[in-house]
């Protein structure tokens, strides 16, 4: 069997958005809330406040994402819910109010293609809420709800509030907010597959789902994909699975997944023992122990075998996520653990996704905290937001950054360098990546007799580079700087 995944992934960088928390809208709008007391904006999130941003403000800011070089949005769930992070979804066929509703979400879906940005929903199929019409039914009237057979009922009375008896029913980690959803029964997965096909028609691209490995019923994901790609077969299905993905990377379920494996083995190498193991510790990515070159090259050598290539290429790569805490707070406030990670995930195969508030230094703790506000422009880094639109610039500038192969080139001590290759319509492009993540200078000589090329121009960072040619062999002298990355390429 052929595996195929969207194209456009391929060569997309994701922003990933929590709504709630990124930007308000300043132009008049038609709301609903006129008088409502948020959350203090730059006050420190709490669990179940509102900050009141909405897909107005987001739209408001599509010049800054464009900016950024951004050409995707993974927007976490947008349905209506009575939660900030709306997991705790109402009605999958109502953008939430808060937001702006569907009238929003359709103005900014349609702003964002005019520009050639894809977005993408979170899908909580999974489970629903206490405030779900067809679970309310079930509260109202008990055995007699024709709804009973939705959910995974277990006696009587059910018990959604009071954590003192039994719930009798199941629920995503026994929260009882989360009522999850009986998939055997036909009629609820017919339910979820009408979703689904509604927001592909309505105009989205893709769909990344939330703890898809909790829903056992054979043949559920399959049929998913048959029938979204019937619609767009462009469109991206990733899903949220934090380990060995084979399970779900078959060609048959999932086009990625978000590649929690990928980011535990970089920040282990660029962040090192700066990382504060009280950050991570509650997460199952395993950011710890620190990685020498060699480990990380080993690491990353395994995760490259682990799915067809077809597939790294369509997976969801990140450093951060609402679920984890962010990079610079995880590395102890320090900065070039953030610069350098940050180039180990621009320059490796698959999406990238960049966290909203990342690209400018955002600290936060495990959520709530690290879904802050968007900081004000006056408390950026310029460092860590240069090296982003530097680095986005040249993934989208070299084509070897997005489809081309991966090969280690040196992965002694802290010093880790590789190469990127493609052979196009222009010839052989080829880069070479360094990253010295020790506090001292570290230098190589490599013998790089498999190149075409001598990439010897500095297109990112600092280094001393020497080339020497004798005979077939040809030797790259290359010494970094601690702490800090190089890319080289072929003067044009």
């Amino acid at each position: 069997m052929q595996i195929q995944t969207p194209d456009w992934v391929k060569h997309a960088v994701f922003y990933q958005i929590f709504p709630d928390r990124f930007a308000k809208s300043k132009q008049p709008r038609k709301k609903i809330f006129h008088n409502v007391t948020w959350e203090d904006w730059e006050e420190m999130p709490t669990l179940q406040g509102y900050k009141g941003g909405d897909l107005w403000g987001i739209l408001e800011q599509l010049d800054y994402i464009e900016s950024l070089g951004i050409n995707a949005i993974y927007f976490t769930p947008i349905f209506q819910s009575a939660s900030n992070h709306r997991y705790h979804t109402h009605d999958y066929y109502q953008v939430d109010p808060i937001l702006g509703g569907n009238t929003a979400f359709k103005e900014l879906l349609d702003a964002a293609h005019t520009r050639n940005i894809k977005i993408v929903l979170d899908g909580v199929f999974n489970h629903s809420s206490r405030g779900f019409f067809f679970f309310h039914d079930v509260l109202e009237n008990g055995p007699y709800s024709p709804w009973v057979n939705w959910f995974k009922i277990e006696g009587w009375p059910l018990a959604p509030y009071t954590g003192d008896v039994p719930a009798n029913y199941g629920s995503w980690a026994g929260n009882r907010a989360l009522p999850e959803f009986n998939h055997d029964n036909p009629e609820v997965r017919e339910y979820i597959m009408e979703i689904a096909e509604y927001w592909i028609e309505f105009g989205i691209d893709g769909w990344r789902l939330d703890v898809p490995f909790e829903i056992k019923t054979p043949g559920f994901w399959q049929e998913f994909r048959d029938r979204v790609k019937l619609i767009n077969p462009e469109a991206y299905i990733v899903g949220e699975v934090w380990g060995d993905s084979r399970e779900w990377l078959d060609g048959t379920q999932f086009d990625g997944v978000m590649n929690y494996l990928f980011a535990g083995a970089v920040i282990a190498f660029a962040a090192g023992d700066r990382v504060v193991l009280e950050q991570v510790q509650s997460r199952d990515y395993k950011p710890y122990p620190p990685l020498f070159a060699a480990e990380y090259a080993a690491k990353i050598q395994e995760l490259l075998e682990l799915y067809p290539w077809e597939i790294q290429l369509t997976q969801l790569n990140l450093l951060a996520s609402h679920d984890t805490a962010r990079l610079m707070t995880i590395a102890g406030g320090d900065k070039d653990s953030v610069i350098l990670a940050t180039l180990l995930l621009l320059t490796f195969p698959g999406a990238p996704s960049v966290y909203y508030g990342d690209e400018v230094g955002l600290p936060g703790g495990i959520d709530p905290d690290c879904r802050r506000v968007f900081p004000l422009e006056s408390t950026w880094d310029r460092d860590i937001f240069d090296t982003h639109r530097q680095l986005i610039a040249l993934r989208h500038q070299y084509p070897c950054l997005r489809v081309g192969d991966y090969k280690t080139l040196y992965a002694q001590g802290e010093l880790y360098i590789f190469a990127r290759r493609l052979k196009n319509e222009r010839g052989n492009e080829e880069l070479i990546i360094a990253v010295n993540a020790g506090t001292v200078s570290a230098q190589a000589n490599l013998d790089v007799a498999d190149l075409h090329s001598l990439p010897e121009k500095l297109l990112y960072g600092n280094a001393k580079i020497e080339w020497s040619e004798e005979g077939e062999t040809k030797t790259l002298s290359l010494d970094v700087a601690p702490r800090s990355g190089c890319i080289l390429g072929v003067a044009k």
